[in-house]
């Protein structure tokens, strides 16, 4: 079992040196093979020598996806292209991709840290992993495939699609931990349904979720019908890829950081100052042992908070909250802002209605108007239609006064919302 008890429980003050001494080497690594770094740094005025401090972090440029768009794509590099092994990429939908490298040591790493992830959820190289992350130039799927494998688990790379089918091999493979997005989850056990397959009867008993944001309300959704233990992990392309923190299963609030492998921040999003442990703002992430492309202060847009305080685990490394949302998936409808989450939290506590839904924004005489769809189960379909709309107006009511702002909401048919194989659309937006 990967369990790296030296590290997971080092003393914060021990922890902190460490992350000191790796940052200063990544800085002074960036500013002499990555122009990009190096004309940033001469602009802010700062050297590598001057970080002499954690808190001297704050003196240094954040970097956005759009540099690393505007360097693509080899551009943020920091080894020669003859020593990179693998490379990934994120979405081009909203411009060219970000593009991301990584030396044979960047995977080892990053298996480690996916293996670490497994073990807090309670896997052993006993289990069976039914991986049904995307395969390809999304980091999801290899990421948790190669941390799976360095645990020792056995491996069933499904990947996305075929959702029938993957219930059918998760019963006949007897799967004990699922990996794939918490809406691709609820997807699978309905397909199983389909298939006469109930998946509390088979021996899956761990989820392992991230990719895109779910509340605690999805959490409790999932696991009352898949008869699991559901638990959050995070990461993004840019800085790795799948294990940049993960959810423990005996704390079960907040994801444990790898603090070795990272250095976190929070900060104002609109302002870029810097909050304190327990306060909410945008995560800032600098690795301290990428080889591949290094990133100096990077600005994830994931809202969260640091919770420092002892975790029953044992596990010293800080926590990040449940994310909020991110501040640029963050809607303003004449004046409110809101998060997609908010409204999920709020369907996911209404009796019949389903987890699947869609926010759909348009504009009507100059105006924002946002419409939510919402399934509802078999049972209250059937029902009457002046119950149907009494119930909309609940929903509408609840929304109004919970989140302040007014929607349209449709109830509609069971599986009438697109389900989706990787991360599911939540917002629609017309307006353009």
């Amino acid at each position: 079992m990967f369990y790296d008890e030296k590290m997971e429980t080092m003393p914060r003050p021990e922890l902190r040196a460490l992350q000191l001494e790796r940052l200063r080497a990544v800085c002074a690594r960036v500013y002499e093979h990555v122009p990009f770094y190096r004309r940033r740094f001469d602009e802010a005025h700062v050297k590598p020598a001057d970080i002499r401090t954690l808190e001297d972090v704050r003196r240094l440029p954040f970097t956005q996806k759009q540099d690393m768009r505007d360097n693509y794509p080899y551009g943020m590099f920091a080894v020669p292209l003859k020593d990179i092994v693998r490379l990934h990429c994120s979405s081009g939908t909203t411009g060219k991709a970000t593009v991301v490298g990584y030396t044979r040591q960047d995977l080892i790493n990053w298996s480690q840290m996916v293996a670490r992830g497994f073990v807090m959820a309670g896997a052993t190289s006993s289990d069976i992993l039914h991986n049904a992350y995307g395969y390809g130039l999304f980091t999801g799927g290899l990421g948790a495939h190669d941390g799976g494998e360095y645990l020792g688990m056995t491996v069933i790379p499904v990947s996305g699609g075929s959702t029938k089918r993957q219930a059918q091999l998760m019963r006949d493979f007897g799967a004990t931990v699922l990996s794939c997005t918490p809406s691709y989850a609820l997807h699978l056990y309905e397909a199983a349904l389909e298939a006469g397959i109930d998946i509390k009867d088979l021996p899956l008993r761990i989820g392992v979720f991230g990719a895109e944001p779910w509340t605690e309300e999805m959490r409790r959704d999932i696991e009352a019908k898949m008869g699991i233990t559901a638990l959050n992990i995070y990461g993004l392309s840019e800085v790795m890829g799948p294990g940049v923190a993960m959810e423990c299963a005996i704390g079960r609030s907040g994801m444990h950081l790898n603090e070795d492998h990272f250095l976190a921040e929070i900060i104002d999003p609109v302002t870029g100052e810097a909050k304190e442990p327990g306060e909410e703002g945008e995560l800032v992430l600098t690795t301290l042992t990428k080889e591949g492309i290094p990133l100096i202060r990077y600005r994830t847009h994931d809202l969260t908070s640091l919770d420092l305080t002892p975790c029953p685990c044992g596990r010293t490394f800080a926590r990040l909250t449940r994310f909020k949302g991110r501040s640029d998936d963050m809607l303003i409808i004449r004046g409110v802002n809101f998060f997609p989450s908010q409204v999920e939290s709020l369907l996911l506590e209404v009796e019949g209605i389903s987890p699947h839904y869609q926010i759909v924004l348009d504009r009507e005489d100059n105006l924002d108007t946002v419409e939510v769809m919402v399934e509802v189960n078999e049972n209250v379909f059937s029902d009457a239609i002046k119950d149907l709309q009494s119930l909309e107006r609940r929903i509408q009511r609840s929304i109004k006064e919970y989140l302040g702002v007014t929607t349209k909401v449709r109830l509609v048919s069971p599986h009438s919302i697109a389900r989706s194989q990787g991360k599911v659309q939540r917002v629609v937006d017309n307006r353009k």
